[in-house]
């Protein structure tokens, strides 16, 4: 795997953890963030590159500064 397949899924780990932190299955975190369901499970994978917004979006959904979502990546 190349480096950037290793960053997207160490950033899809980050989000799995931060989600639960937050009680949140999957869809609620769809739901909060206002993307669609199969999105989310993709960027949890690792599986697809993320747009600024979407990071941003993320963020939202988890009451969290966007920052967090970049730790110990």
């Amino acid at each position: 795997m190349d480096r950037k397949g290793k960053l997207l899924q160490k950033f899809g780990k980050r989000l799995i953890a931060l989600r639960k932190e937050k009680n949140f299955s999957t869809r609620e975190l769809a739901g909060a963030a206002g993307l669609e369901y199969r999105q989310v499970l993709q960027i949890e994978a690792g599986e697809t590159n993320l747009l600024l917004t979407t990071i941003l979006s993320l963020a939202r959904g988890l009451d969290i500064p966007p920052d967090k979502l970049f730790e110990s990546l």
